[in-house]
């Protein structure tokens, strides 16, 4: 007879791509992954009663509700997983935590620097476990070029550059969608993507003490309209426009606490590129490239190997020597996007099973914000910006 397991009854509040993407692991997870706990699919939650009855059925969730607020009101509920817009992010989950509920929050973790020290203040004092959902450090690649970092195979490190491009809003006649309004996400590009960036950065190679940012709105109006799922959009019909008031590109150089330097980009300008997702760190022993469109591929160059036999090798982290990897398929079966979800879920149950919270959590949400707060600074001052400590 198997152990048993813990059992974490889901609420879930939001539907549509991230939504998605989370069901999908909360049903896989089992199947992989022999976690102390299991994910039970209870309730999501959508204010359009049609729509978020047709997601609980086609999702597998086993009840749905029109006001986030029930699920925290029921005692069949254990951990609240948050994939609303960005500005519901702290209610709700300051909310959760004084209800006792875990809590999964997709990121940016909120709207400030305010919302987030009063996100983590409220998860600390409740005593619940907390993440948020940065998946690209769940990729087996992203993973194993931590260890070999850590491991010193790289030596001392010099520099980090990365990209984060796409294309999907550069039609001038893409609607002004809540992901374009200030009111609703915060930033555009900055918290979307770059806070992807940011975060790999801390995790690989470690803090930031001072940035210098520049930021650009390359068109300034658009019809008004609304998402229709993934990253698709429907215009309103009508004539009317709206202010864009949130970046659609953003750059930054950094120092490392470490000596180390950095330069990162962020566009939604990006032409031909649907998640260039990049990243390349050099060291005094060796580089490593990765590329979020070929996940599976770490690129690494040690400059231990002979000469005449020197470049950057292609490593398929698929093998059961690399993180996670060894849950799902033989080795050169390759894994894709959706397993990241999976990879932090299992994380997740673990912490929520051990009562402690897996990093990325609600302290390396504040640290993220810390940093692009101070590259929003920047951008406006025009001169380099301290990132305080915390």
């Amino acid at each position: 007879m198997g152990r048993s397991k813990k059992k974490v009854r889901v609420g879930m509040i939001g539907y549509k791509f991230m939504g998605k993407a989370h069901s999908l692991a909360y049903r896989n997870l089992p199947f992989f992954f022999d976690s102390d706990a299991e994910p039970v699919m209870q309730a999501i939650a959508g204010r359009d009663e049609a729509g978020v009855k047709a997601a609980a059925e086609k999702l597998g969730w086993s009840s749905y509700e029109t006001d986030w607020r029930r699920l925290l009101e029921r005692d069949d509920i254990d951990l609240i997983d948050i994939g609303s817009p960005n500005n519901t992010h702290a209610e709700i989950a300051i909310a959760a935590a004084e209800a006792g509920k875990h809590i999964l929050c997709e990121k940016p973790l909120c709207m400030n620097m305010e919302e987030a020290v009063r996100m983590q203040q409220a998860a600390h004092k409740a005593g619940i476990v907390h993440m948020i959902c940065h998946n690209y450090r769940y990729v087996p690649a992203i993973r194993y070029a931590k260890k070999l970092i850590d491991g010193g195979r790289l030596g001392t490190i010099y520099h980090m550059r990365a990209t984060y491009l796409q294309d999907w809003i550069m039609d001038p006649q893409f609607p002004l969608v809540w992901r374009l309004r200030k009111e609703v996400c915060g930033s555009g590009t900055h918290g979307d993507l770059m806070a992807h960036s940011i975060d790999l950065a801390r995790y690989l190679v470690g803090e930031m003490t001072e940035v210098s940012g520049m930021m650009e709105t390359f068109i300034k109006q658009r019809p008004l309209g609304e998402m229709s799922g993934g990253l698709q959009a429907a215009a309103s019909g009508t004539a009317e426009y709206g202010e864009v008031d949130v970046d659609d590109a953003v750059a930054f150089l950094a120092r490392f606490a470490s000596g180390a330097l950095g330069v990162f980009e962020a566009t939604r300008f990006g032409k031909g590129n649907r998640n260039g997702n990049t990243l390349e760190i050099n060291g005094s022993k060796g580089s490593l490239r990765w590329d979020m469109e070929n996940m599976n591929n770490l690129h690494l160059y040690l400059d231990e190997d002979e000469r005449g036999m020197q470049g950057f090798r292609t490593i398929n982290c698929t093998e059961p020597e690399h993180p996670f990897a060894g849950a799902y398929w033989p080795p050169g079966h390759i894994i894709g996007y959706e397993h990241t979800f999976i990879n932090l879920i299992s994380d997740l149950m673990q912490g929520i099973a051990g009562g402690y919270s897996p990093s990325p959590n609600f302290d390396d949400g504040i640290r993220n914000q810390l940093v692009l707060t101070a590259i929003e600074q920047s951008a406006r001052s025009k001169q380099w910006g301290s990132i305080p400590e915390f």
